[in-house]
């Protein structure tokens, strides 16, 4: 037994011993009053880093709906503006072939007032020919007498056939 408390290490664990027996009480209660500051400010770490973490869940939750929201109205816009479109490409086209049938209507007037005129103007040189024609035949073929009485009998038919042609 004598060699026992010449050992240093039974005296530092006698040593240790009674320290804790002294100054135990006096060390464990600032000590644990360290810890439990710590826990704490541990504890309150957490929760807010908890907090944040919560508020940037909903902060990308609602970035997440901003963002599907932001798409749906850029698919409407998209679709307004297609429709839009279409309905001014069919607009102009609609307007274009009445432009086509109004120049192509107003083209066929033209042809018919054109057509009239010539028509005309061949009458009126079949007319010219023909009198003069029949001019030429009358002049060579009637005396003086007879060419007297057909101007006189003209003459007295032309209320009659001017009332014909009136009507």
């Amino acid at each position: 037994m004598n060699n026992i408390f010449h050992e240093a290490g039974f005296w530092v664990a006698v040593s240790f011993v009674l320290f804790f027996v002294f100054f135990g009480r006096k060390l464990w209660g600032p000590i644990t009053a360290v810890l439990d500051s710590r826990a704490a400010r541990i504890r309150e770490e957490l929760d807010e880093a908890a907090r944040l973490r919560r508020e940037a869940e909903q902060m990308l939750e609602d970035a997440t709906r901003e963002r599907e929201q932001a798409l749906v109205e850029a698919k409407s816009v998209v679709e307004q503006s297609r429709k839009h479109a279409a309905e001014v490409a069919e607009k102009a086209r609609a307007e274009a072939e009445e432009a086509v049938k109004r120049h192509e209507q107003m083209a066929y007037d033209r042809i018919a007032a054109v057509e009239r005129a010539a028509a005309k103007e061949v009458r009126q040189v079949a007319i010219d020919v023909a009198v003069e024609a029949a001019r030429g035949v009358i002049s060579q073929s009637l005396d003086a007498q007879k060419a007297e009485s057909l101007v006189d009998k003209a003459i007295a038919d032309l209320p009659a056939a001017l009332a014909r042609q009136a009507a």
